[in-house]
């Protein structure tokens, strides 16, 4: 379904180019969830914005590669084929769910903002285990952290998307929200046949709700395997450095 070849990023800074992905490549099937791990800084969100072409101009530019998404090459479209492809088949999951909503309108108003929606809002919001009465009339502000990200999940699949972008989409919950709120995102993956690239820091939470695990270090992949076997027999130096960093429970 996503096939990734080769993909090179730089970034823009004060005058300077700052190489920020070097010859990524990368594939995906429909159903399948893969995780993209690393340090902050090593690429992961810049491949995922890449993918949207959501990297603006003044900011930076993909200089190589190619991005395939079921037989088209996504950089080569027009920009309304594009913007056809984003929300619609490909869709995005942002770490903050705060910021990502606007604050100063209801959530019904910003669910009737998608173009392409298949589903009711109140279904779509029952899906996510959220009661859509008292929901869909809330401000941002109104709800907790791990409903705004299920609100978020929500907007990301009412247009019934075949791959979703799980940027840090747990990042700032608690760690019993975190559970629930990835559970609920993969619970719909295989409902929905869905692929999913689930980003992260985290490597133990990601190892697992996914198949296959791709490490980045610098803006280059240093190692990809099944998630089991890079656990239990990781290659890299720095992907054995990553699983060492893993906090372990004392037992008594």
């Amino acid at each position: 379904m996503l096939s990734i070849e080769n993909l090179s990023v730089d970034y823009y800074r004060r005058g300077q180019v700052i190489p920020a992905v070097r010859d990524f490549s990368i594939k995906i099937d429909s159903g399948e969830t893969v995780g993209l791990v690393g340090e902050s800084g090593s690429g992961k969100s810049t491949v995922a914005l890449a993918i949207l072409r959501l990297i603006r101009p003044q900011e930076g530019r993909i200089t190589a590669g190619k991005i395939m998404f079921q037989g088209k090459d996504l950089l080569s479209l027009a920009g309304e084929d594009m913007r056809q492809i984003r929300g619609q088949k490909i869709a995005m999951i942002f770490q903050d769910p705060f910021t990502s909503l606007n604050p100063v309108m209801r959530i019904r108003e910003q669910m009737q903002e998608v173009p392409y929606a298949h589903t009711n809002l109140d279904d779509a919001l029952t899906h996510v285990q959220l009661d859509p009465r008292r929901v869909l009339n809330s401000y941002p502000h109104q709800l907790s952290g791990g409903q705004r990200q299920r609100v978020m999940i929500a907007l990301a699949l009412l247009s019934g998307p075949a791959l979703v972008l799980a940027d840090e989409p747990t990042t700032a919950l608690d760690v019993l929200v975190q559970k629930e709120i990835l559970e609920l995102l993969f619970r719909l993956q295989k409902e929905l046949n869905m692929g999913v690239l689930l980003i992260s820091h985290n490597l133990a939470l990601v190892a697992q709700y996914t198949q296959r695990l791709v490490v980045m270090r610098q803006g280059r992949v240093v190692e990809e395997q099944p998630s089991r076997d890079l656990f239990r027999n990781p290659k890299d130096a720095y992907t054995k450095e990553l699983i060492r960093a893993v906090p372990s429970i004392p037992q008594n």
